[in-house]
């Protein structure tokens, strides 16, 4: 057994399921095998069980008899909902034990800006949701407030699964405001101000809750 099989636990298993679900690899009606995944990874089952009995408390899968785990989309009023409470949680960012933004923070940053940039010029919804993803990876390591984090993370995740969609369907404009999003955090970032970095995530998670139900997703 190697070293990275060795560390292929519960949560790193859910992240790279969540990640297909999100990108579209695991597509709702498609079931997940225990014994395939567990083959696939390199794992025993039990750690691929832990990882499914997680995502299922975020809704993206259910069990089903005679069927197994099967992979489900989110109904519109649940995504509505999602919405919702990621536009308020963003509102905490700044006032809950924030963690002051810094150098590591702008250095992540900026990175992502320049892959955003570029993936403006030829827009690949894989990027965008793999892009989008580490920023918020990025935006969650300035919670300091452990409850506001956890439930940050579920919803996020919640909200991502259409992002493949909105990219695909409105895929300039996505990466446009994606640029954008990543400039004024990055400006907030390097003022050290955790009130703004709040302030710019409500204001793109609006945009994208806007975009959505223009198109029909939610």
């Amino acid at each position: 057994m190697t070293t990275e099989t060795q560390k292929m636990d519960a949560a790193t298993i859910q992240r790279i399921l969540l990640e297909r679900i999100c990108l579209l690899e695991y597509r709702p009606g498609d079931q997940l095998k225990e014994a395939a995944l567990a083959l696939e990874l390199g794992v025993s089952r039990t750690p691929i069980r832990d990882a499914l009995n997680r995502i299922s408390h975020l809704g993206l899968i259910e069990s089903r008899n005679g069927v197994g785990t099967v992979v489900v989309g989110l109904t519109q009023e649940q995504l509505r909902h999602v919405y919702e409470v990621r536009l308020e949680l963003a509102c905490l960012i700044g006032k809950l034990s924030p963690i002051v933004p810094n150098a590591e923070h702008c250095a992540a940053l900026r990175v992502l800006l320049e892959r955003a940039t570029e993936l403006a010029e030829n827009v690949a919804p894989d990027e965008f949701v793999k892009i989008n993803h580490e920023l918020n990876e990025t935006v969650a390591s300035m919670i300091g407030n452990s409850s506001l984090r956890s439930i940050w993370l579920q919803v996020y995740v919640q909200a991502a699964s259409t992002w493949h969609r909105l990219a695909e369907t409105i895929g300039g404009d996505a990466t446009q405001a994606l640029v954008e999003e990543l400039t004024a955090l990055l400006t907030a970032a390097e003022r050290g101000d955790s009130d703004a970095i709040g302030h710019v995530q409500r204001i793109y998670i609006g945009y994208s809750f806007r975009k959505l139900q223009e198109i029909g997703l939610i």
